[in-house]
């Protein structure tokens, strides 16, 4: 139950080994926290200022909460167990070895991998009911088109582990950090100028986590019935984790959906799109609608930092001419335009349609989206 007091408090020995016990806590508790969300949050802890409390508590909340029900309960649930663990703005909580293992970078990665597997073998003999793998492992090859109807939530949830590990991302650029992993060079030369010279003073730098704002442009005409259901989801998601995102859908019109998946389900979104858009499932204009966006959205949703994603099987019954000069358009506008194609996740698949080839020569990314590997590729592409 929510309310009973919670059995276990954190220790003052190892972070990863309270981290791994708060994660039991929290699936007794009902959530959805598999070995994979904990190796998830034994990776962040290495990407966050450990000190800040409320910088712990959302950066762990953000991968091991996947259902709007799940907040309450992280949140108290961290309350009880923290607390003994985590006092404002001191840093003797954190033991000598939890402050050597934060710099150890690859070696601490894969004591943090094996101290999850090695939980979850754990609970495995102690005949625990968690579930024993990571649905985004399992599932990931497995082109969309395999899937049965009863496997829509499973995937759904998949979809949002991805993007929240995408939000993760860490940016090529750095921030001033009491406690990042590099040292901030010109930084410190400056601080010491007082000191004639002599470093007495480090300053610290680390990655920034990136946020980048996102256009999605995704195919829902008949011939990609298949992926567009798991392509919308992959959407919804990423507007749920990144923030920054713009969606349309198109098949012979282009529509705005942004606000739709602004709906706390999925499900729910996904029904209201296809009975509000208009021509769901029928042919496609990609040029027409492409056109309709540059003319009437771009001005307002791009700047120069804005990628652009089509998700579109390139099959379209307009004229290759419009296609091209609207790709082109985008180009020019966008920081990059990059075009996912589900059929390419089929070795014998060639981009020679009319309308394809006139696209590609405007994309700097022309990649898969016919399962969940691939899409977890692509949003390694979500940097500029």
């Amino acid at each position: 139950m929510i309310g009973a007091p919670a059995q276990r408090r954190a220790g003052h020995t190892d972070l990863q080994a309270n981290i791994v016990e708060f994660c039991r806590l929290l699936r007794e508790r009902d959530l959805l926290v598999t070995p994979a969300e904990v190796i998830d949050a034994l990776r962040t802890a290495e990407l966050i200022d450990l000190v800040d409390r409320t910088e712990l508590k959302l950066a762990l909340r953000s991968v091991l909460t996947a259902r709007q029900e799940d907040l309450a309960v992280y949140d108290t649930s961290f309350e009880e167990f923290w607390r003994a663990r985590l006092t404002e703005g001191g840093d003797d909580h954190f033991s000598s070895r939890e402050r050597e293992a934060r710099g150890a970078g690859l070696e601490q990665t894969r004591d943090v991998t094996d101290q999850a597997a090695n939980d979850a073998e754990e609970e495995q003999r102690d005949g625990a009911d968690a579930p024993r793998y990571s649905p985004v492992e399992v599932l990931a090859r497995r082109n969309f088109g395999s899937f049965s109807p009863d496997q829509l939530e499973e995937i759904s949830r998949a979809l949002l582990l991805i993007a929240r590990r995408l939000a993760l991302q860490q940016s090529r650029r750095y921030r001033a950090a009491r406690r990042g992993q590099s040292i901030d060079l010109r930084r410190t030369f400056r601080r010491n100028i007082k000191y004639g010279g002599t470093i007495l003073e480090i300053a610290r730098k680390r990655r920034k986590l990136r946020k980048p704002r996102i256009v999605l442009l995704c195919d829902v005409s008949r011939s990609m019935e298949t992926y567009s259901t798991f392509l919308l989801q992959f959407i919804y998601a990423l507007q749920h984790t990144l923030g920054r995102v713009e969606s349309f859908v198109f098949s012979t019109r282009l529509t705005r959906v942004t606000e739709y998946f602004r709906a706390g389900d999925i499900f729910t979104a996904l029904d209201r799109i296809s009975r509000e858009v208009p021509d769901w499932s029928g042919g496609t204009r990609i040029g027409d609608s492409l056109h309709s966006f540059n003319k009437d959205w771009a001005p307002r949703v791009i700047e120069r930092h804005t990628i652009v994603v089509v998700l579109s099987d390139g099959l379209d019954s307009g004229d290759a001419g419009v296609l091209a000069a609207e790709m082109a358009e985008l180009d020019r506008r966008a920081a990059r335009v990059i075009w996912l194609n589900p059929l390419l996740g089929d070795d014998s698949y060639r981009p020679v349609a009319r309308t394809m080839r006139a696209a590609l020569g405007h994309v700097s990314l022309f990649a898969s989206a016919h399962n969940l590997e691939s899409l977890e590729l692509f949003g390694r592409e979500l940097t500029l």
